[in-house]
């Protein structure tokens, strides 16, 4: 009996330690901590090899994603993806503006050209297929649904149906229209002419129907019949059953402003009208979104009123974007992050020393965009303030939102669906922007361009491209190229993360000298290779040699 009872301890014993060694699984993968129990992310614990592999993992998902039953790839028809049957929704509001923004980031990342191609198709897709009847009251601005799935054709919205348009969802878009006419300037000049014309009209569109707005009522609304030009009615956030005019407000309009200054800078379309589209909404954004925190609706398959984290920190980067239109900026956008912890801070993973972020107030889930999103805009803040009280989280944050992502690239939600909208578009751009803020997040032993003031044409890794793209083999050895890239703008800032210092930069086949103020370019070493700071003025081709 004596030794049954030792046998039976030392069984439980044993089940006790398995049992506890055994690591919890957060959506695909078990979780791994450092030596201090901190979530690390579960591809290595090096935090740039990690973001890189799942931000590549996501696009090779994207970009091989089947085909639907109209010889469409699927992400054009639905919002959720399903590898079993079509998931019965159509697209989300902002999908393809999302993607378009997330993939005008890759592409100088990575140089890969399925990627503008990508691009190209969703714009020239959309625009035949999606635009209100340029006799509508609202006329030329995209629908942000397709209410027949299959149709291949968008023409409403998905809560309000048939004819209902989405005006803040309309700026997104036609500021990715203008990124892809400065993208692809140069190869097809009528194309993109019609990208850049498409953009104006949106424009146009927006600014001819700007109002000032109020506590209750944006500038532009929400929701609108683009042929009888009345707002829908959502229900307010009591549950009560009681319908308001509350899709008159939202405060997504960061995107919007964007497209009216990018246009104005452009000289194109009605300059005065957008200025003036522009002066009335970063007032409107100053009085009411920023004073009140009232940062109102954003997503397509909610039918009521919700604040969402997503209008506040949109705002809020284009804020930190913008400083010289926001003289206490700093403080602003602090009290907006604070903001955000208060309302949708997300404790279930702080045995791991990380607090996530949720969606909106009416379906507080910690999202794996919103996540990633908080902690690449705490990061340009301490980027640009120094205050590092939330670096620690945010690194932890983006650890945490790798785990929505699959060995194949699927990318899901805790507890919820494999959304194309947060899981893609609305993901990848956030690791971008984290990199950018923080070059140390980045892959050691890769060159990568992290950003430019200007928009990047071009990015020929090792000279892959050089033959089609205009190097002339006469001044320049081919075999020593290590990066060609082309911009739209001869004037810009580029930063990009290199494995070794080069040992020229030309531009325009002329060598730049190394210098941290005016044009030329600056050398910072780090634990991995160096960060590579290029000022031009006046020059838009750059050659880094080996």
């Amino acid at each position: 009996m004596y030794k049954k009872s030792i046998l039976v301890c030392a069984f439980l014993s044993l089940f006790i330690h398995l049992f506890s060694q055994v690591k919890e699984i957060l959506i695909y993968h078990p979780i791994q901590t450092d030596k201090s129990g901190k979530i690390i992310s579960w591809y290595s614990e090096d935090p740039g090899k990690s973001y890189n592999h799942v931000i590549n993992l996501v696009w090779n998902f994207w970009d091989y994603m089947r085909k639907d039953m109209n010889g469409l790839p699927y992400y054009m028809n639905h919002q959720v993806w399903n590898p079993n049957f079509n998931d019965p929704r159509g697209i989300g509001g902002d999908q393809f503006a999302m993607a378009l923004s997330s993939w005008t980031m890759l592409y100088p990342y990575t140089g890969n050209e399925r990627i503008k191609a990508n691009m190209s198709f969703i714009a020239d897709y959309y625009l035949t297929h999606g635009l209100s009847p340029a006799d509508s009251r609202w006329p030329n601005i995209p629908f942000p649904y397709n209410t027949f799935i299959y149709s291949g054709y968008y023409d409403g919205d998905m809560r309000n149906g048939k004819d209902i348009a989405q005006p803040d969802k309309a700026g997104s878009f036609g500021l990715e229209l203008i990124h892809l006419y400065k993208i692809s300037l140069g190869y097809s000049v009528r194309e993109n002419k019609l990208y850049l014309d498409a953009a104006v009209k949106i424009a146009n569109t927006l600014a001819d129907h700007m109002k000032e707005g109020n506590l209750n009522y944006s500038p532009l609304p929400y929701k609108v019949n683009v042929f009888t030009g009345e707002t829908v009615l959502l229900r307010f956030h009591d549950f009560t059953g009681t319908w308001i005019d509350s899709a008159g407000y939202t405060s997504n309009w960061a995107p919007t402003m964007q497209l009216f200054l990018d246009l104005i800078d452009l000289k194109a379309g009605k300059t005065d009208n957008y200025r003036t589209g522009f002066n009335t909404l970063v007032s409107w954004m100053k009085t009411y979104p920023l004073k009140e925190n009232k940062w109102g609706p954003f997503f397509e398959d909610v039918d009521w009123w919700s604040e969402t984290q997503i209008n506040a920190m949109t705002f809020a980067r284009f804020i930190m974007k913008h400083t010289e239109y926001f003289p206490d900026w700093k403080n602003e956008v602090r009290g907006i992050i604070s903001w955000v912890h208060k309302n949708f801070a997300n404790e279930k993973w702080g045995k791991y020393g990380v607090t996530v972020t949720n969606e909106q107030t009416v379906y507080q889930q910690p999202g794996n965009s919103h996540s990633a999103r908080q902690a690449a805009d705490e990061l340009l803040y301490f980027s640009l303030t120094g205050d590092s009280s939330m670096y620690e989280n945010d690194v932890r944050e983006l650890n945490w939102a790798t785990y929505m992502v699959d060995f194949d690239g699927r990318n899901r939600y805790p507890g919820d669906e494999p959304w194309l909208t947060d899981g893609y578009g609305d993901y990848v751009r956030h690791y971008l922007r984290a990199m950018d803020a923080i070059p140390a997040l980045t892959p050691p032993d890769e060159d990568h361009i992290l950003s430019s003031t200007s928009v990047i044409q071009q990015a020929d890794y090792e000279g892959h491209l050089k033959k089609f793209y205009g190097l002339n083999f006469e001044k320049v050895d081919s075999a020593k190229v290590r990066l060609f890239y082309r911009t739209f703008d001869s004037l810009g800032i580029e930063k990009i993360k290199l494995r070794k210092k080069p040992s020229a930069v030309l531009i325009g086949y002329e060598s730049m000298i190394e210098k941290n103020i005016g044009e030329g370019y600056e050398w910072k070493p780090m634990k991995s290779g160096g960060l590579l700071t290029i000022r031009r003025e006046k020059g838009n081709k750059v050659i880094l040699l080996k």
